[in-house]
């Protein structure tokens, strides 16, 4: 049984095989690729260049989210970006606005539905073949504007 600090996750690979499996999200990212453990306990290593996706979800039954951009502009901070994969396909989510925080294999990414099964989605370097920003959501550069000081009420008898 895995310990508490292990995610499920599926892995969406390119042949279009989906595996379920076990990620520990402080070593998962491997030289050679992503480190999964099969639900029997196997583990083996999936190469970067095979992993179009990895979704870490609530549960392997609910199945990988058909939902691939907002509908409406994101209300949650953070930089809204549009991931364009290999074969065509396009898939929008958030990063945080903290650049300190990227993986260098890749990016973690929040899905269009942050309630569905998957809760975050890791798309590896190797999978894209761009990544646009479509908008920074909640920038700290822009200030809210203050209210305006409330006048004092004038005296009904005053001249």
């Amino acid at each position: 049984m895995a310990d508490s600090t292990n995610k499920k996750a599926l892995v969406r690979r390119y042949d279009r095989e989906t595996l379920a499996g076990w990620i520990k999200p402080s070593s998962f990212l491997q030289p050679e690729g992503i480190e999964l453990m099969s639900a029997e306990g196997d583990m083996q290593i999936l190469p970067y260049r095979e992993v179009k996706l990895l979704y870490f979800v609530r549960d392997w039954d609910g199945g990988i989210p058909e939902r691939s951009e907002f509908q409406t502009r994101p209300k949650m901070a953070g930089l809204w970006v549009q991931l364009r994969f290999r074969d065509g396909d396009v898939m929008e989510g958030i990063i945080p606005n903290n650049l300190m925080g990227l993986e260098p294999g890749g990016f973690s990414v929040i899905p269009p539905d942050p309630f569905g099964n998957a809760q975050r989605v890791f798309a590896p370097r190797s999978a894209l073949v761009g990544i646009e920003v479509l908008g920074v959501i909640g920038s700290p550069l822009r200030k809210r504007k203050q209210k305006a000081a409330p006048q004092a009420q004038p005296g009904l008898f005053d001249q």
